[in-house]
C-alpha cells in the first residue's frame, strides 16, 4: 500500500491525468505547435503561396539585424511603450481611486470608463477618425478656440505616434482602474480606521500609507499586462495609420503582419516573430524581478 493513501480507497492518478490532459492538448494544439512551426519556418526560405521550402539556416536572422525599417519600428515600439505604460498606470489608479470613493454613480463611472476596453477596435477608430479629422473633426475645434491651428494629428510624422500613445492611454486607463479596483476592494477598511488614529487624516494620507503599499502586489500585475499591451499594438495602427506617414507610425508587429502578409515573405515574418518573442519574455522576466522585489505579500 503507498504512503499516504487510505486503505480501500482507489489512486486519484487517473482522476488527476484525466483533468490534466486536456488542457495540455490545447496547450501543445494552440501554444507549443504554433511556436515550434514559426521557429522552423524562421529557419527557411518560405514565400506564401510557395511549395518548396529551402533551409536557409540563420540567414534570415541575419537579414534583420541589418534591417532600418525593423529597427525604425522596433524606436517606434518602445517610444509608444514607453509613453502609454506609466500615464495609463497613473491614470488608472486615479480613476480607480476615484470612482471607489464615489458614494454615487460608481457602476456607471465604472462602465463608461471600463466601455474602450469591450469595444471594438474598428469601431473605435472610426470614431478617432472623425474626432481627429483636420477640419471637421471636434478635437480641432477645440483646440482652436484657444489659438492653436488645425492639426493633422493622423498624417503629420512629428505628432502621429503621440496621437497614437494617446488613444493608447484611453484604452488602457479603463482596464487598469478595473483590475485596481478588484484590489482595493481586498484591502480591510478597518486599517483606515487605524491609520486615522495615527494621524492619517488626509486622503493623500492615507493612500500612501496604506492604499498603495497595500495594492503592491496588484500594480506588478497590472503594470506587466500594462506593457504587454502596449508592446502588442496593431489593431490601432493597422485601422488609422498603416504605419504611415513614412513610417512614423509602424511598430512591429504591423512590421511583422507587412513582411508576411503584404510581401509573402513568411520566413522572414516568423524570424521576426521569434525574435519579438524573446524581447516579450525577457521584458516580462526583467519587469516582474524589478517590481517584485519591492512589494511586500503579506
Amino acid at each position: 500500500m503507498s504512503a499516504g493513501r487510505a486503505p480501500g480507497l482507489p489512486s486519484q492518478a487517473p482522476v488527476a491525468w484525466s483533468m490534466v490532459l486536456p488542457f495540455f492538448f490545447v496547450l501543445c494544439l494552440f501554444v507549443l505547435g504554433p511556436t515550434l512551426a514559426v521557429i522552423g519556418l524562421s529557419l527557411s526560405d518560405w514565400k506564401l503561396g510557395e511549395r518548396d521550402l529551402t533551409f536557409a539556416g540563420l540567414d534570415n536572422y541575419g537579414e534583420l539585424f541589418d534591417d532600418r525599417i525593423f529597427w525604425n519600428s522596433a524606436k517606434n515600439t518602445a517610444v509608444y511603450t514607453a509613453l502609454v505604460v506609466p500615464i495609463s498606470v497613473a491614470l488608472g489608479v486615479w480613476l480607480a481611486v476615484l470612482v471607489e470613493a464615489s458614494p454615487i454613480g460608481r457602476t456607471f463611472f465604472r462602465s463608461a470608463i471600463f466601455l474602450p476596453v469591450v469595444s471594438t477596435t474598428v469601431a473605435m477608430a472610426v470614431v478617432w477618425e472623425f474626432l481627429l479629422h483636420p477640419t471637421l473633426g471636434p478635437v480641432n475645434t477645440l483646440v482652436g478656440f484657444v489659438g492653436v491651428p488645425p492639426q493633422r494629428f493622423l498624417s503629420d510624422a512629428k505628432i502621429v505616434l503621440a496621437t497614437l500613445a494617446a488613444i493608447g492611454i484611453w484604452e488602457t486607463a479603463g482596464y487598469v482602474m478595473v483590475l485596481v479596483l478588484a484590489g482595493l476592494k481586498s484591502i480591510p477598511s478597518d486599517l483606515y480606521d487605524a491609520a486615522a488614529v495615527d494621524g492619517a487624516h488626509r486622503p493623500w494620507e492615507r493612500f500612501w500609507t496604506v492604499t498603495w503599499p497595500l495594492l503592491g502586489p496588484t500594480m506588478v500585475f497590472v503594470t506587466i499586462i500594462a506593457m504587454l499591451r502596449a508592446i502588442r499594438v496593431f489593431e490601432t495602427v493597422a485601422a488609422l495609420t498603416q504605419g504611415g506617414p513614412r513610417r512614423a507610425s509602424e511598430v512591429v508587429l504591423f512590421t511583422i503582419y507587412q513582411e508576411g502578409i503584404t510581401y509573402f515573405r513568411i520566413g522572414y515574418a516568423s524570424a521576426l516573430t521569434v525574435v519579438f518573442l524573446i524581447v516579450l519574455v525577457v521584458l516580462t522576466a526583467v519587469q516582474f524581478r524589478l517590481l517584485d522585489r519591492r512589494v511586500h505579500y503579506g
